[in-house]
């Protein structure tokens, strides 16, 4: 009888407890963001260096800069990439295309899940994000890198993105603001890809493109962020002139 009556007493403390703490709702995803204005700043893609060996990450690109004069503001992996470090799908540098188009309609991974997406910068200093299927090729690019899949397509979020998915990553995406400037983001926790999607959506972007996940890098040594290391492919920078 004693053993029931504190296996009764146990019992009832315990939905007390249960009834009086406050179930915690998961803290929202954070995400670091840094804002581009092409027409005001010095926005290039990079892949390989003066010896045509890939860059690989911004600690090797910013020895080549140094050497030119110029200091890293801000840099991004920008694309996926095969085993080689070749650009997965199209790269445009300098006007000149490296790496065409890759229009397939299926493949594995997050690149294929339709429509992926093309970002590109033209000649006049403005930045455009359209899906592949959209994109004619027109000329006055000036830069380009395709990835996938869209984020963002005309003010929705990709229709594909589970709200309550379990699949997470670090992940970074580019987006094109209403007034024009370009949004780079990465977040600070592993995210599903509707989160980080809204996040673009919540800030105004009509269209935005997923860049990558697990490798995902930033360099912006103002708010303190320097992941210089890393192995990737194409890498989006801003530069500027050494001062003297």
């Amino acid at each position: 009888m004693q053993t029931k009556y504190l296996l009764l007493i146990s019992s009832l403390i315990f939905i007390s407890y249960i009834c009086s703490t406050k179930v915690r709702k998961p803290n929202p995803p954070e995400f670091l963001s840094y804002t581009v204005d092409p027409s005001k700043q010095d926005l290039k893609f990079y892949y390989k260096d003066k010896r045509s060996i890939n860059y690989g990450n911004f600690y090797n690109l910013q020895k080549e800069l140094n050497s030119s004069n110029k200091d890293l503001i801000f840099a991004m992996n920008g694309g996926m990439y095969k085993k080689d470090g070749t650009p997965q799908g199209l790269y445009i540098e300098e006007g000149e295309t490296k790496v065409a188009a890759d229009r397939k309609a299926k493949g594995y991974g997050n690149f294929y899940m339709q429509p992926n997406g093309i970002f590109y910068l033209t000649e006049d200093k403005k930045g455009y994000i359209c899906s592949t299927e959209n994109f004619k090729t027109p000329k006055g690019i000036e830069y380009a890198t395709q990835s996938g899949p869209m984020l963002v397509i005309e003010g929705e979020i990709h229709p594909k993105f589970g709200k309550e998915s379990t699949s997470t990553h670090i992940r970074n995406g580019v987006g094109i603001l209403k007034d024009g400037r370009i949004l780079f983001v990465i977040s600070k926790d592993r995210v599903n890809l509707y989160n980080f999607a809204d996040y673009f959506r919540k800030r105004g972007c009509k269209n935005a493109l997923y860049l990558d996940g697990y490798v995902s890098k930033a360099y912006i040594p103002q708010r303190n962020i320097d992941q210089r290391g890393g192995n990737f492919g194409v890498i989006i920078a801003e530069t500027k002139k050494k001062k003297g």
